[in-house]
This record gives structure tokens, C-alpha cells and sequence, in this order.
């Protein structure tokens, strides 16, 4: 049987690279050999902490699931891709049965399996199988780069669908990291009239005003709730995202959003929260949350092959296959100058 080498997670913060049995695709599958894969938030928490709430690390484990490569194989009930196709990956493979799957919202289904969530192995490897139905060509115009940055856009995509976003409003993005640049550009791209970004690192904001952002604020610098809330007469956002998952930021945006206003949910925050619930009746605002997407990959596709969004801008590194420990080292370690983390593979 063929191997290729995938990088294992052995031990909390501890990633080796060893050979992994590659199996051929089943009927409804294909084989790509992946070209990139981004470090995600998740990924980072399960390597600095070895679990994501209750959700622990079966150690060894293989992190990774925002990826895109090259077809090489297609198992014999595959008729829409090809051996040579660029394609990236949805991650999450839902059973396709249960309520939320026949309702479309298949990213709530329970037996959902997602690449690099537990158990379920993720992409941090040569190569990989996947089901045909959640693998989509990309375009000529789009590169495998762009593919692996798909996923996390995606997510922005989402927040901005399930706030129900009108054109002409304002939007206030608690945190620049990657969801929050995406979300960021998914809000122009949906008619925004104004969007203000807060976050504590510089070059996080710095980028969000390289990729169209009308207004940027330090959030260590003594700045108040009414500093970014003067863009708006002192009202408040019509939309506000928290996209840092900082239960700070979480409590924050009650305050920051006008009366009749939307509050999204897309960060990944652990452990309860203090919030004013007394603050957010008077404004009758609705609370909406955001669990990974739905139907947005060809709607991510569009908007990055029209130019819309140039997703692969977030990108600040870019580590070798051999250097996945120490792409997630970075990411961890050190937030203040790590944007988006992506490993290439040769």
C-alpha cells in the first residue's frame, strides 16, 4: 500500500511527521494532492490546549482543514471532476438525512463529519480523500492559494447572510484576525455604507485599512464606547460583529449597537460571558450566532473570481509542509504578528 506523510499532533503543542497509509478513493470520492492548507483558529486552540471546551484531542491527531489541491484519482461514481481538476474542500461532510440536512441547513447536522475535529482526521497531510459533492472546481482565474482561504471566508459569508444585511448600513468588526478581515470584506462586498474595525495589534489594523475598512480603532488605547460610536451620530451600529471570540469584546456589544440593531456572534468564545441584558431590551436588538456556514462555497467562489474580495490578502505567512509545527507555534505564540497562518505543501 502507498504512503505519504501527514503531521501528527502527539502531544499538546507537539507536532511530528511521520508516514500515513494512503488508501484509494471509495466510489463517491476523490484523491487530491493538497497544495495548501490554512491554520485556523480552531486549530491553534486544540494545539495550545489540547481541547476545545469538552472536546479533547485523541491523540495522534492530524490538524488542518481549510485546504485546496489537484485531483489525481476519482472513484467510479464521480462524473463532475477529474484527475488535474484544482478543486478546495468543504470540510464538513454531513450526514445528509437527518432534520437540519433535508432543511438545508446541514451545518447543524449531529453526524456531520469535519476534517480535524475530533475524531475525524484533518488536512495537514500529502494527500487526501474526500467526498466529490463537497469538493468544488475552482475557476482558472482563482488559485489553490485562494481555495484554501475559502473556508475561513466562508464563515465571513455566513455572518453577513444570517445578520441579513441591507445595503447603505453601518458595521462595526469587534477584531481584525483573519474572520475578522473576511467578515470585514463580506460587509463592503454586501453594500455597506461604513465599516469600523477594532482590535489590540496594530497589523491587524493596518490590514484592515489596506483591504477597505473606513475606519480603524486601537482597542488598548483608552478608547471609549462612544470614540466608534461618533461615526453614527452617537446611535450606535446597525450591525456589530464580534468576530476575536473574546468574552471582553462579547460584552462590549450590547453597548455598541443602535436601537432596532443586529448583533453577530461569530467568534469562538469558551466559558460564559457577563452581559447586560437590561442594555439590550431597551434596544430591542437581535442576537444572531453564526456555527461554521452553509451553501457559501460557490458564493465564496464567485466573489473571490470576480475580484470582489481578495481573500488572499490576509495572508501574512506562508510555512512548508515541514514547518506545521511551527506554523501553529507562531500562530499561537504569537498572535501580534500572525494574521493568517498557511502551510504549502510541495
Amino acid at each position: 500500500m502507498l504512503k505519504m506523510k501527514a503531521a501528527y499532533m502527539t502531544a499538546m503543542q507537539k507536532i511530528e511527521i511521520s508516514d500515513m497509509e494512503m488508501d484509494a478513493p471509495q466510489a463517491d470520492e476523490v484523491t487530491v494532492k493538497l497544495e495548501y492548507c490554512g491554520v485556523c483558529g480552531s486549530d491553534v486552540h486544540f494545539f495550545e490546549h489540547g481541547c476545545i471546551g469538552n472536546t479533547k484531542v485523541p491523540y495522534p491527531f492530524i490538524l488542518g482543514h481549510e485546504s485546496a489541491g489537484i485531483v489525481t484519482a476519482v472513484g467510479k461514481e464521480v462524473k463532475n471532476l477529474k484527475a488535474g481538476d484544482r478543486v478546495a474542500l468543504e470540510p464538513g461532510v454531513p450526514c445528509g438525512k437527518c432534520e437540519f440536512c433535508r432543511q438545508g441547513r446541514y451545518n447543524l447536522c449531529r453526524e456531520v463529519k469535519f476534517l480535524a475535529a475530533p475524531p475525524t482526521d484533518g488536512a495537514f497531510r500529502e494527500y487526501i480523500n474526500h467526498p466529490a459533492f463537497m469538493t468544488y472546481r475552482l475557476p482558472e482565474n482563482v488559485s489553490t492559494l485562494d481555495g484554501a482561504l475559502i473556508e475561513p471566508l466562508a464563515v465571513g459569508l455566513q455572518a453577513v447572510e444570517n445578520a441579513r444585511f441591507k445595503p447603505g448600513k453601518t458595521a462595526l468588526i469587534l477584531g481584525s484576525g483573519a474572520i475578522g478581515l473576511v467578515t470585514m470584506m463580506a460587509c463592503k462586498a454586501a453594500g455597506a455604507r461604513t465599516v469600523v474595525v477594532s482590535d489590540l495589534f496594530e497589523r491587524r489594523l493596518e490590514k484592515a485599512k489596506a483591504l477597505g475598512a473606513d475606519y480603524v480603532f486601537h482597542a488598548g488605547k483608552d478608547v471609549d464606547f462612544m470614540d466608534m460610536c461618533g461615526f453614527t451620530d452617537g446611535e450606535g451600529f446597525d450591525y456589530v460583529f464580534e468576530t476575536a471570540g473574546s468574552k471582553v469584546t462579547a460584552a462590549q456589544t450590547g453597548y455598541l449597537v443602535r436601537r432596532g440593531g443586529t448583533i453577530v456572534m461569530v467568534g469562538n468564545i469558551v466559558g460564559d460571558v457577563a452581559f447586560n441584558f437590561r442594555n439590550l431590551y431597551l434596544k430591542e436588538a437581535d442576537v444572531k450566532t453564526v456555527f461554521r456556514y452553509r451553501n457559501q462555497y460557490p458564493v465564496a467562489i464567485q466573489r473571490i473570481a470576480s475580484g470582489m474580495i481578495p481573500v488572499k490578502e490576509i495572508v501574512s505567512h506562508i510555512f512548508d509542509f515541514e514547518e506545521v509545527g511551527e506554523a501553529l507555534e507562531k500562530a499561537a505564540f504569537h498572535k501580534e504578528d500572525v494574521i493568517k497562518a498557511v502551510v504549502k505543501f510541495k
